[in-house]
């Protein structure tokens, strides 16, 4: 899948200075809400956030660099290790978007879609990385599927 790049400083905060610490708590993170990867694997060194496992579909492999790069002392995420099956069927066309001062899940559902009612189309694509439609912050990084 690539790398990928996040603020540091900002998410949530799951861990301290110990690395090894945080790759157990964002391991722990992203298995809480399971977002379709098994035999999952977190390494972090360095602020970069190594992913392995095997991924059910892309959407899931995405959902999970999400849940992994929007925690507070991450800054990239390498996610060349998790297996992806070949779709059996054309995945929608996803954009990632990185939320601005004063966003709203209205506000972009309206950029994107044309209908601001539309947001919860958003939060429920983004489940795992927003646990309340109210409360986005700058700087994380959601999906945005193809209207």
């Amino acid at each position: 899948m690539g790398l990928y790049d996040f603020v540091a400083d900002i998410g949530n905060k799951l861990f301290g200075d110990d690395e090894e610490e945080g790759a157990e708590k964002i391991k722990e993170h992203i298995e809480a809400d399971n977002p379709g990867v098994e035999n999952l694997e977190v390494s972090l060194a360095d602020e970069v956030a190594t992913l392995k496992g095997d991924a059910k579909d892309q959407a899931a492999a995405e959902k999970t660099v999400l849940m992994a790069g929007n925690v507070r002392g991450v800054q990239e995420v390498k996610a060349d290790a998790l297996n992806i099956p070949p779709a059996a069927e054309a995945e929608p066309e996803v954009t990632f978007y990185e939320i601005q001062k004063g966003d709203t899940l209205w506000a972009i559902a309206k950029q994107y879609y044309g209908d601001g009612n539309k947001y919860n189309q958003i939060f429920e694509d983004n489940r795992e990385v927003i646990k309340d439609p109210d409360r986005i912050f700058p700087g994380q990084k959601i999906r945005i599927m193809a209207a």
